[in-house]
């Protein structure tokens, strides 16, 4: 006796008996964007559906949609499912018309007719109804015609499914699926007081859509943490994709912000359509008059002979707390640092923030101080044995600004070490390393000296 899978086989071959539903309307969609290259999509769709087994297409899916992904759900099975995605384009048709009958036309109007013999990029190969052939070395100059649209292409990507259904009528069907070429990430501009104690600070999410289709006032989300994810075994590469960008410039309090699992989650308060090939920047919040602090740092190297110059870094720092006039989980992404002369606004510097939650520090390296130098020099090197040496070393800091300032000095010593003296107190921050504040007051200079004994 024949199972119903063996019937499914009997019918497939006879696709006329099979009837299909490919009709569809959108009911809702809702787009949720990791900043990973991930998007996750729920579509729900309105069908009519037969009794008994028939097809069901979606089309308008992602044409980055990773199949093996999809879930459908609806009141009855699913037997088998397929992703067509081999859309259509000249090349494509082209060789499906080998040796098939084809028509071109010249600026002129005139027509050249043949069996298509060959058709490699721009070149083709024509049998005339002599049996002579007409080479063209390049197409572009010519208007082509076929007669129909070959079997197996499509204009859109489509997940079609062979189902079976326990009634007639109307159903809404759900289906969830991955796709890459979805990605969203953080900006931030702050601008910068006049006596750098303070800052105002705006955040916008850019959500980039190159995932292949429209998702039309969709319910948004974003995930903002770090997920774990496997390597795409299929390699799919998205290169070359043409991006505009559309502005949405409303500050208020637009995202519902949530702990999520391990990470924090983002919900547009509001449908938004995201466009395919478009970068959509909305505002995620506002901070004003946010305590801030201006610092100096410097990174000792082990110079060994010699004076060597070195940079000292302007780094800014504020805490993600409520107290300071923050106190939100901030997303990773860039900041940009202005700052007002007097006349107009000006930029002073960027750096990238890792996922920053509440209460944590915040430091942005802005740039490197114009009117600090310092001057490093390894003054001794002693060996005492074999296993034990005594280093000195001389960093002198020259202050050319007009106020004074403190340096904050990191020196890595490696392991086995004890300071033996230093001109300035010291903090060991841990087993590798040691830090000094040095005060240099206004145009004047400080010299930092200390003595290091190494047991390897």
């Amino acid at each position: 006796m024949l199972n119903r899978y063996s019937i499914l086989a009997v019918l497939v071959l006879f696709l006329g008996l099979i009837t299909s539903t490919a009709g569809s309307d959108r009911k809702s969609v809702s787009v949720t964007v990791y900043n990973q290259n991930l998007g996750v999509i729920k579509d729900i769709r309105t069908f009519e559906i037969q009794k008994g087994l028939s097809t069901l297409s979606l089309a308008e899916v992602a044409e980055y949609i990773d199949p093996t992904s999809v879930h459908i759900n609806f009141e009855g099975s699913v037997l088998e499912q397929n992703y067509r995605y081999d859309l259509v384009n000249m090349n494509k048709i082209l060789n499906k018309y080998i040796d098939k009958t084809i028509s071109l036309f010249n600026k002129e109007g005139d027509m050249l007719e043949g069996k298509l013999l060959s058709a490699f990029g721009s070149q083709i190969v024509l049998q005339k109804n002599d049996g002579g052939l007409t080479m063209i070395p390049d197409i572009n100059d010519y208007r082509l015609t076929v007669g129909t649209l070959p079997e197996g292409l499509i204009t859109k990507p489509t997940l079609v499914w062979t189902i079976e259904s326990e009634k007639n009528g109307e159903q809404d069907v759900e289906v969830t699926y991955q796709t890459g070429g979805m990605n969203w990430h953080a900006e931030y501009v702050a601008l910068l007081n006049e006596d750098d104690s303070g800052l105002d600070l705006n955040s916008w999410v850019s959500i980039d859509n190159n995932s292949g289709t429209t998702f039309k006032d969709a319910k948004l989300k974003l995930i903002a943490g770090d997920v774990n994810l496997v390597s795409d075994q299929r390699g799919v590469y998205i290169n070359g994709l043409k991006r505009e960008a559309a502005y949405t410039a409303q500050a208020d309090e637009q995202f519902a912000e949530q702990e999520f699992f391990e990470y924090h989650i983002y919900t547009l308060q509001r449908p938004a359509t995201l466009s395919n090939n478009e970068t959509k920047q909305i505002s995620l919040f506002e901070a004003g008059n946010v305590k801030a602090e201006k610092k100096f740092y410097y990174k000792s190297a082990n110079y060994y002979g010699g004076t060597n110059k070195g940079k000292v870094s302007v780094i800014l720092e504020f805490r993600n707390g409520k107290a300071e006039g923050l106190g939100v989980p901030m997303p990773k992404g860039k900041v940009r640092v202005y700052k007002s002369d007097g006349e107009s606004i000006e930029f002073i510097g960027e750096d990238l923030i890792d996922h920053t939650p509440l209460k944590e520090d915040v430091k942005l390296k802005i740039g490197e101080a114009f009117d600090l130098v310092v001057e490093e020099k390894q003054t001794e090197n002693n060996k005492i044995s074999n296993r034990v040496y005594e280093k000195a070393w001389e960093i002198t800091f020259k202050n050319r600004k007009k106020e004074d300032v403190v340096v904050n000095v990191d020196k890595h010593l490696g392991l086995g070490w004890t300071v033996l003296n230093s001109s300035f107190n010291f903090e060991k921050t841990d087993a590798q390393n040691i830090s000094f504040k040095i005060p240099v007051k206004a145009d004047d200079e400080t010299i930092l000296k200390f003595k290091i004994r190494f047991v390897y």
